[in-house]
């Protein structure tokens, strides 16, 4: 082969590599393999690379050499044939237990791209499509409320962003603002407020305290307006009684039931940030659960046997003070196999006794007895209640032992929030379209149908 055509290192002795010379091919694909440790990136990055990198910056101007610094050079005889090289480090994968093949390979940050632009969003009560209100529409519903009902109108100018927001907090005064709701927290604007900048906050201005009455439209619809400009069309109005807070938009909202759509953007279809994730599961999709049958792995045994199995592992009497008061109150029969008892009974010692009380007999350490009433929350329920309320980890790996993962209740896996999901493009919710097989998925944007006016928003995600 002609010296113009390979890459010629001569004595690589960078790290573990003992006076290496190789030739390799130019304009080729070359593949180092060995074992671990035998010196794959030593030669890979740490010499050729290393030397093609320095090599380049030397090439530049002293005044770019100083903003990127000195590089020393590797430990080589000499390299013939090098050129300008770049490196494309490995990268390990995410440990994080919401990562998707979509997200690790990012492919997932462009379709939420694409449905935050060219999405229509539906009702997800009703499953009508969404459309915007406007400022008259918004002040009919509010003006449905009963008489007598103390509210704030509130415009939310600042929602889940990082900052310190003294200016704002400066023109809302000079404007002529009293009061701001910080992180759910009412605040006056004359008092000083400062924020931690490395935390995301929402912040509210309060336009108008009211108490509902007939006569109160002309100040209401007044109020509504000045919201709207204050906060890009997006109205909150709190219930002072309750706390509930009802939000509106001109943008979207379903007529039939009165539900407002947040503004589409990318991140609430994000299930690894607050805005789109599953309350219930917080973007995993499912959850952990105590799994009556890991309670009870056996149920040829009876509960004098042992059946359930974390009392079985107790060391304390407690728990045999009440399986037998349990058995006394409701006639069950400690020596029954647990399969043969009646569904009633077992859901007494699993799911609790419903809020009766039960009447437990028990010896002192002095031998004398003493009694006392409780009501029973169930094995399941203290298991659940232990598990999110200890701070031991290993009573927490003890209760998990009895737990199996299931899909989450409210979301079915699906991880996002009932307003993401119901958003659509080309009659697929994001969360539909991701769990296409990957040729299917592939099709599906082909063959997709877009508007002329879809097609140029879309056109550059698309590709």
């Amino acid at each position: 082969m002609p010296p113009a055509d390979q890459l010629v290192i001569s004595g690589a002795r960078e790290h573990n590599l003992k006076d290496v010379t190789i030739a390799l091919p130019r304009n080729a694909l070359v593949v180092i393999t060995g074992l671990s440790g035998s010196g794959k990136s030593s030669l890979a990055f740490d010499t050729i690379y290393a030397e093609g990198q320095r090599r380049y910056v030397e090439s530049l101007s002293a005044y770019a050499r100083q903003f990127l610094g000195q590089m020393d050079k590797p430990d080589v005889d000499s390299i013939d044939g090098l050129s300008p090289a770049i490196s494309i480090d490995q990268k390990t994968t995410s440990r994080n237990p919401r990562s998707t093949v979509g997200t690790v390979t990012e492919i997932y940050d462009y379709l939420r791209l694409l449905w935050a632009r060219i999405g229509q969003p539906f009702c997800p009560n009703c499953g009508k499509p969404i459309a915007g209100q406007s400022a008259e529409q918004i002040i009919d519903q509010v003006m449905d409320m009963e008489d007598g009902t103390r509210f704030m109108v509130l415009a939310p100018i600042v929602r889940g962003r990082k900052g310190e927001y003294g200016r704002q907090f400066e023109e809302l005064r000079a404007e002529g603002f009293t009061r701001v709701k910080v992180d759910g927290e009412l605040r006056r604007l004359e008092e000083p407020i400062e924020l931690d900048r490395r935390f995301r906050h929402d912040i509210s201005v309060v336009v108008d305290r009211l108490v509902m009455r007939p006569e109160l439209r002309k100040r209401l619809a007044d109020s509504i307006e000045t919201a709207v400009a204050l906060a890009d069309g997006i109205i909150e109005v709190e219930l002072v009684d309750n706390g509930q807070t009802l939000t509106f938009s001109e943008k979207f909202a379903c007529l039939e039931c009165g539900i407002s759509m947040p503004e589409l953007e990318p991140r609430i279809f994000s299930f690894n940030a607050p805005h789109g994730a599953c309350p219930r599961c917080t973007g995993l999709g499912s959850q952990m659960e105590i799994d009556p049958e890991l309670v009870v792995p056996d149920p040829s045994l009876s509960i004098g046997e042992g059946a359930i199995a974390p009392w079985s592992a107790s060391a304390s009497n407690y728990y045999e003070q009440l399986t037998q008061s349990i058995s006394e109150r409701y006639d069950v029969d400690l020596d029954t196999p647990w399969e043969a008892l009646s569904q009633a009974q077992q859901e007494f010692f699993l799911y609790g006794t419903n809020g009766d009380r039960v009447h437990i007999e028990y010896k002192n350490r002095f031998g004398r007895r003493r009694s006392y009433t409780t009501s029973f929350e169930g094995i399941v329920p203290n298991l659940e209640r232990r598990y999110r309320e200890t701070d031991s980890e290993w009573s927490r790996e003890r209760i998990e032992e009895f737990m199996s993962v299931v899909p989450c209740p409210e979301c079915h896996g699906a991880r996002l929030k009932p307003s993401s999901r119901s958003v659509k493009v080309g009659g697929l919710a994001i969360n539909e379209y991701t769990d296409l097989p990957a040729r299917r998925a592939l099709d599906w944007i082909r063959e997709l149908q877009l508007t002329d006016q879809e097609r140029r928003i879309a056109r550059l995600v698309l590709r």
